[in-house]
């Protein structure tokens, strides 16, 4: 599941944005909808990886069954959308450089697995390290 959010997270950064990529799976794997962060690409500073891929997933009456799988910690933006809407699981595929609302995800009752993926880490890494100024602008500093 974590490769169908990288593969977004690349799509992002080749397109300009920000890599961070995101894909909502019902229970069983089967893929629901997916995303990857476009507020640089669509001006739309709303336009998170999460939102994204919950947005590309419809209308369900219930998200309860659903796992988001994101590969950096979910903002309190996205934290907020998973309370919200009540997805029960979130995946994390690193906290290292960017430890969002995940502790309180989890002190709510969303299951939340952080795998410290290297791949994740890195690619952020490399993009902090190059566009600083729009990392900051992201995160709200």
């Amino acid at each position: 599941m974590l490769s169908v959010a990288i593969a977004q997270a690349r799509a992002g950064l080749a397109e300009g944005g920000i890599p961070i990529g995101a894909a909502l799976f019902d229970t069983s794997g089967a893929l629901l909808g997916k995303g990857h962060n476009r507020r640089v690409q669509d001006d739309d500073p709303s336009m998170h990886a999460e939102t994204a891929a919950f947005r590309d997933a419809g209308r369900r009456s219930g998200y309860r069954d659903t796992v988001m799988v994101t590969t950096l910690s979910p903002c309190w933006y996205c934290s907020g959308l998973v309370r919200q809407f009540g997805i029960g699981r979130v995946v994390i595929g690193e906290a290292t450089t960017f430890h969002g609302g995940h502790d309180w995800l989890a002190e709510h009752g969303v299951a939340i697995t952080v795998l410290d993926d290297q791949e994740c880490v890195t690619m952020m890494r490399e993009f902090i390290a190059a566009r600083p100024a729009l990392w900051n602008e992201d995160i709200g500093e």
